[in-house]
């Protein structure tokens, strides 16, 4: 296993490497996309913009490209780098891994990364507080996910179906509401849980289409908080590609909370360095959903949660869910964190590993109740 250290030199928020003429080809595509108005042709200025990339100096091209998006008057949802983000995603393919296949249903499991764009055409992703967590504000943060129901399940509708079950957001696209609609992305490779579990992360874009007559609608403003937490005490998000930057990425008219923005060190698992990424996020400046019907434990939780809204105004994510925004932010914008890291992709090789040695056999149904074994594979998470 090789370890890599990120360079701390100073950065953009938006700095990328040059595009490619296949990635410029998708961020075309991407913008034909983003509007239900057809087109055949692009704007002059826009045109003239990626014409101009392909010669100028990377800095300086995606600074003119970028400068088409900022104006409101266009309605592109997304920046240049934003859509050289997603355009990347789109053509990964996570390398052949046929233990998956060999694994049984109980050792199964997929999050949804979801990402969506912000009024700067940012890309943001879409992260959950468990409940069970939030007394002491440990950190346990997550994405939607959890275990596989059965051996036909995709890793993609695994995190669909639990996304459903624990924010709220459709299983069925065509009941997300009007203008929103989820495009997949791509899956990254596996993620080794602390139960001996495989974990699939699975990324998709939530787009926000254009209405003709209508003001542009706004993920974090329209569609996030009509989401119900119903199995955890908050939905949050946090700014993508900060997520290989150690410090905070403030922008124009952000008022950030006191705090650090990164902090790490380096672990050993099963023999082997595993670096351990800990992200504060700033909530003070966004829309934190919380439960709307609230039942027992969870309802004390929420409550104790609003009672200190003011005083805490960063959530922790480490762990796992850490580790998979990391690999995802450096397939997204094809660069390395400024802190250590593990130079690989998710654990696959650590999979193969137990499944050769016969670490990976079928659990055994506990006869406390399937939403203890639920439970289990949420903390699996960590």
């Amino acid at each position: 296993m090789s370890l890599t250290n990120g360079t701390s030199g100073t950065s953009n928020a938006h700095d990328s490497p040059p595009l490619t003429e296949l990635e410029t080809a998708e961020i075309l595509q991407s913008i034909r996309n983003s509007t239900t108005v057809p087109s055949t042709s692009l704007p002059a200025d826009l045109a003239l913009s990626v014409d101009l990339h392909r010669q100028q100096p990377a800095e300086v091209a995606t600074r003119d490209l970028a400068s088409y998006y900022w104006d409101a008057s266009t309605m592109a949802p997304l920046n240049a780098v934003s859509a050289a983000a997603l355009a990347r995603l789109r053509a990964y393919k996570p390398p052949p891994f046929p233990t998956w296949d060999r694994l049984p249903v109980s050792r199964r499991a997929a999050v949804l990364i979801l990402l969506f764009a912000d009024r700067r055409g940012d890309l943001r992703v879409v992260i959950t507080m468990r409940a069970a967590s939030l007394r002491n504000f440990s950190g346990h943060a997550a994405f939607p996910g959890g275990k596989a129901d059965s051996l036909s399940e995709t890793p993609y509708q695994i995190a669909r179906r639990e996304a459903w079950e624990e924010i709220g957001l459709p299983m069925d696209d065509a009941k997300i509401p009007k203008p929103f609609r989820i495009e997949p992305l791509c899956c990254l490779p596996c993620s080794l849980a602390k139960n001996e579990m495989a974990v699939r992360p699975c990324v998709a874009f939530l787009h926000a289409d254009d209405v003709p007559g209508k003001p542009k609608a706004m993920v974090d403003e329209n569609m996030i908080p009509r989401l119900d937490a119903k199995e955890v005490a908050a939905v949050f998000s946090g700014p993508f590609h900060n997520f290989l930057k150690a410090k905070d990425e403030p922008r124009e008219g952000d008022v950030l909370p006191p705090g650090e923005w990164y902090d790490g060190y380096w672990h050993h698992w099963l023999n082997e360095p595993w670096r351990v990424h800990n992200f504060h996020v700033p909530i003070n400046n966004q829309k934190v959903v919380k439960p709307k019907v609230r039942e027992g434990g969870q309802a004390a939780i929420a409550h104790e949660l609003e009672k200190e809204e003011d005083t805490v105004q960063r959530f922790l994510v480490w762990g796992m869910t850490g580790r998979m925004l990391v690999d995802a932010a450096r397939i997204a914008y094809n660069e390395e964190p400024e802190f250590e890291h593990n130079a690989h992709y998710g654990d696959e090789h650590l999979l193969a590993r137990l499944e050769e040695a016969g670490r990976l056999p079928e659990k055994k149904t506990r006869e406390v109740g399937q939403e203890a074994i639920k439970e289990e594979v949420k903390d699996a998470k960590m």
